[in-house]
């Protein structure tokens, strides 16, 4: 049977400094839960220090988005060779968010999900509108 997954998207929220404090306390409080995976998904600036502070514990990190190519001239954009670099577990794709305002098709998460899943890492798929 699989475990729950709990997990927070913390979208545009937190700068480092608050990231660091927020994944500190969070790490002891959830450390009692054995029987679920909890994940976060901090903003792509943070990423590398919450993956630091959470090394070790049942808390894992995710990214907010990705790109499907490994690398390229995508200003802006990350690969999912460079989450799994930083030690990143898990990755969002098709959010609605992403769709609606970065009018990201079907076909575009499917190529982000083909090639995530083809770096070793665990796909946050969202379906539905909201």
């Amino acid at each position: 049977m699989r475990r729950p997954f709990v997990a927070g998207n913390w979208k545009m929220n937190k700068t480092n400094r608050e990231a660091i404090s927020f994944v500190s306390e969070l790490v002891d409080e959830v450390s009692v839960f054995k029987r679920c995976e909890i994940a976060v998904f901090p903003p792509f600036t943070a990423l590398s220090d919450v993956v630091e502070i959470t090394r070790g514990s049942n808390v894992e990190v995710g990214a907010q988005n990705v790109y499907s190519a490994d690398s390229g001239a995508f200003t802006g954009e990350i690969s999912p060779l460079m989450l799994k670099a930083i030690e990143v577990t898990h990755v969002i794709i098709g959010h609605s968010e992403r769709r609606k305002y970065f009018k990201e098709t079907d076909e575009f998460v499917n190529e982000k999900i083909h090639s995530v899943i083809g770096k070793g890492l665990k796909v946050i798929f969202c379906i539905g509108e909201t």
